[in-house]
């Protein structure tokens, strides 16, 4: 058995860097983007009902499986699983536990390495005079390697081989590292969210110009907050929904039970874990809708937040709007919000080394400094293709196959090993040992029912999404027409249909005369409207429509996309070697632990 005896400072420490785990740039960045994308007010009731089915439940699942394992020494996911079952396979099925975080955290060190340099950009008054255009053109600047922002050379190299060694160095000094880390990084994060959230709460139309008369900041809260009670029976919010309880909580990547593994063997988990989950919930929905939403419909009206909702919200809009409050104050609202995602994005990769590092000291004696270097270093060798071929696909499939089918795959076996293999009456014990608060029973029935069949749902979905995620409409022609399958199913991602189709359309030479025409439809409807607001969504579809002619019509466009084509398949090979790897590592260890008579019971 390992000798590892690590354990958690105190009590605050403990959910401060649980929350820290779980709190993180999804917080700020995704779920705004994902309310937007699927109706605003339509997706809190289904996101809300997820968090109480599926989230609350694998927060519980996650926090018992790590203390039972950590019981018995262990503090990584394969040898956890293989406490709680019998059977060689379950080990194998831990590896994802690993592997996720590895994967997840070779581009999310990326992105944590974009907010290091955007508060240096914003302290040095970067952009200051820039228009819209200009600071969406600084990203694509920055992540394009070959170009530098400040005159330094590979600059996006070293900003994110920094951010590493920051990771590496904080991981090195154990678990005092991480708690001293979330003690302060977690009341700066929600500090810096409070004071953006009550300027995105407070700017109603006083943003509105000649260019955006219709911009309120109240329609934005608005469209997020009106409650449409017909989303009950769309599938498709359903699963955008529950992925982003999986994304925001993060659940089923392993971190949750390595650092539960350092907890003592009765030390209260129920009321921890809900108070983890409530706290980055409050984050979330209260401080994180109140920022990027509000704001951006304040200076560019809810119809441009409608047609533009993306990730890159953050960087290529968000600097520009911070200038209109002058010289001042763009510079502190720069430096708190970027400042505010660091600090949610070192919390959470900090959490993703652990797995690892709690591996190799068990089942090899890897003390903390060897293990912080050896995550380091695979994460650079695995990241660093993320940095340099950014633009070719390689960050976003490391992102869909690590950051989202890789945990609805490990959350659904974690939870059939839970509830079914080591069974619900002693899982429910073992949630309850120690416990500070009371679970209802109904807690119970949930967990062993309804949240595996929710996670089975959204997997499934994955998998044979419809086309335009039209659920209603592929279940009605399904006798006519058969299954038409969307290129963002699993099933159409591996055979990368929607770059093959957009290539044939670029081809096309019927392709851009068509969207010259829509462009002069949509052109002319506006002329002829007469009502600001129905005026200002014109001018937006106008804007995408000629944004697509100017894609469409540049040859730099149809490069990427077939360079996409060549390092996609690269990116898979890389993930596919590290699960192969871990895997290895880990059946050399069931070895090593046979050898040394310490199989776990």
């Amino acid at each position: 058995m390992s000798t590892n005896k690590q354990e958690w400072g105190s009590r605050v420490g403990l959910i401060l860097a649980m929350a820290g785990n779980a709190v993180g740039l999804g917080n700020f960045l995704r779920f705004p983007v994902q309310a937007v994308q699927n109706g605003g007010g339509a997706f809190i009731i289904p996101y809300l009902v997820c968090f109480l089915l599926m989230g609350i439940p694998l927060l519980l699942i996650e926090w018992s499986m790590g203390r039972f394992g950590g019981r018995f020494g262990n503090h990584s996911t394969p040898y956890i699983l293989d406490t709680m079952a019998k059977g060689r396979l379950w080990k194998y099925f831990g590896v994802f536990g690993i592997f996720t975080n590895i994967a997840v955290a070779a581009y999310y060190c990326y992105i944590e390495s974009w907010t290091m340099s955007y508060v240096f950009h914003s302290i040095g008054g970067t952009f200051s005079g820039k228009s819209q255009a200009e600071v969406a053109g600084f990203f694509n600047d920055y992540v394009d390697i070959g170009v530098s922002t400040t005159g330094i050379p590979y600059e996006a190299v070293i900003f994110y081989i920094f951010c590493l060694c920051l990771n590496t160095w904080i991981l090195s000094r154990g678990l005092s590292g991480v708690e001293k880390v979330a003690k302060i990084g977690m009341p700066l994060l929600i500090l810096f969210a409070v004071f953006l959230a009550i300027k995105g709460l407070t700017l109603g139309t006083s943003g509105a110009t000649p260019e955006h008369p219709t911009a309120s900041a109240i329609d934005g809260l608005n469209f997020l907050w009106t409650p449409q009670f017909d989303s009950l029976t769309n599938p498709k919010v359903w699963l955008a929904a529950a992925g982003q309880i999986f994304f925001t909580l993060s659940v089923g990547m392993g971190t949750i039970h390595c650092y539960a593994a350092y907890m003592r063997s009765k030390q209260d988990i129920a009321l921890n874990g809900v108070s983890a989950g409530f706290m980055n919930e409050f984050v979330e929905v209260v401080l994180g809708a109140s920022i990027v939403i509000p704001i951006a419909a304040g200076y560019l009206g809810i119809a441009w937040v409608q047609e533009n909702a993306g990730f890159g919200m953050a960087f290529q809009t968000m600097p520009y709007l911070f200038q209109q409050w002058g010289p001042i104050l763009a510079v502190v609202a720069g430096v708190f919000w970027f400042g505010l995602l660091f600090f949610a994005g070192i919390t959470s990769s900090l959490a993703m080394g652990t797995p690892w590092m709690g591996f190799m000291k068990d089942e090899f004696g890897w003390q903390q400094k060897k293990g912080a270097i050896s995550f380091g270093i695979i994460v650079l060798i695995l990241g660093l293709p993320t940095v340099f071929f950014y633009n070719y696909g390689v960050f976003d499939e490391y992102d869909y196959w690590a950051g989202t089918v890789s945990l609805v795959v490990f959350a659904l076996l974690e939870t059939v090993l839970f509830s079914w293999i080591f069974g619900m009456t002693k899982g429910w014990h073992e949630i309850n040992l120690g416990a500070d608060i009371k679970l209802p029973i109904i807690l119970k029935h949930i967990i062993k029912w309804v949240t595996p069949t929710l996670l089975l749902f959204v997997f499934i979905g994955s998998v044979i999404t419809p086309k335009g995620n039209d659920w209603a409409g592929a279940f009605s022609r399904l006798g006519s027409e058969g299954w038409t399958l969307d290129n963002s199913s699993l099933i159409k991602q591996l055979s990368n249909a929607g770059i093959k189709e957009e290539i044939a359309t670029i081809q096309n030479p019927a392709t851009i005369p068509a969207l010259q025409q829509e462009a002069d439809a949509i052109r002319a409807s506006m002329e002829a409207e007469t009502d600001l607001k129905e005026k200002a969504k014109y001018q937006v579809k106008l804007d995408k429509k000629l944004g697509s002619i100017a894609t469409v019509s540049d040859p730099g466009h149809l490069e990427i996309l077939n360079k996409k084509l060549t390092y996609i398949p690269f990116a898979r090979f890389m993930l596919l070697g590290l699960f192969i790897g871990i895997a290895v590592l880990v059946y050399v260890a069931y070895n090593i632990r046979v050898k040394q008579g310490r199989n776990t019971p």
